[in-house]
């Protein structure tokens, strides 16, 4: 059983924004939006966590790390019962880490550093900052994952992934699309690419996995959430999410569980 208790987070900014800790926060939970003067990695022990930019959006599950770097506006919403992780990372160590918002994969030994890190006081002076030294020097080497969905800037495909958000199961054809917000098949399917750096079906895949990764999180069976995120059978639904995020939705809620006990 997880235990019922309100989040023990600890050290916030100037604003009360918390910074670094550890707690359990329950679905649905929102962070808004907010900066740090340092770094910030949000890792979700249990759970799954989305961190939004105006650069776009970012979801964690527990196979993997946000990053956010220092003064670089953000919120978190986050999904399932969520045993959530932050850590601040002083400004002469985020220098090498990357200068944008990113999600990095988790290795074991990334994974112990964290959990250590966040939830045990600090015994002797610069035992957590040799710790958090190790954990960098891991993020350096890990590589960055696909979970971004990325925005745009230009307004005929802001809005027309404004209506992809509002209904991400909508079976909408790409110049339908067009249709609703005045521009071609053509045009959009240019800029999804120019601005976004991938395909229609491809933004609209991850925006679905997205979705999914919500529902499973927070118990959804496989096939439910196959059909409530846009996928006419389970089995293309298994196809996408494991090409996206690595294991399979069967594998990924096994997984959870097994961090809840």
């Amino acid at each position: 059983m997880l235990e019922d208790r309100q989040p023990s987070l600890v050290s916030t900014t100037p604003d009360g924004t918390p910074l670094q800790g550890a707690g359990w926060l329950p679905h649905g939970y929102t962070l808004a939006p907010h900066s740090h003067p340092e770094g910030q990695l949000v890792y979700a022990a249990a759970g799954a966590l989305a961190t939004v930019t105006e650069r776009g959006t970012w979801v964690a599950p527990a196979s993997r790390v946000t990053w956010t770097p220092p003064n670089f506006a953000h919120s978190h919403r986050f999904y399932g019962q969520t045993d959530v992780r932050l850590l601040h990372v002083p400004l002469d160590l985020c220098a090498q880490l990357v200068e944008h918002p990113s999600v990095f994969a988790v290795s074991p030994l990334l994974r112990e550093a964290i959990l250590a890190l966040s939830a045990i006081p600090e015994r002797r002076p610069g035992t957590h900052r040799r710790l958090l030294t190790v954990i960098v020097d891991e993020l350096v080497d890990a590589a960055e994952q696909s979970l971004h969905l990325p925005e745009a800037a230009d307004d005929r495909l802001r809005a027309a992934t404004a209506l992809l958000h509002e209904d991400p199961a909508q079976p909408t054809t790409l110049a339908e699309l067009g249709r609703s917000v005045g521009a071609s098949e053509r045009t959009l399917s240019r800029l999804f690419h120019a601005e976004l750096g991938m395909s229609f079906h491809r933004w609209r895949t991850t925006l679905r996995i997205h979705h999914a990764l919500a529902r499973l999180t927070d118990g959804m069976s496989v096939t439910d959430t196959a059909v409530a995120c846009g996928w006419s059978n389970p089995s293309s639904f298994i196809d996408a999410f494991t090409e996206v995020v690595g294991q399979t939705p069967g594998r990924y809620q096994a997984e959870l569980r097994h961090l809840h006990h």
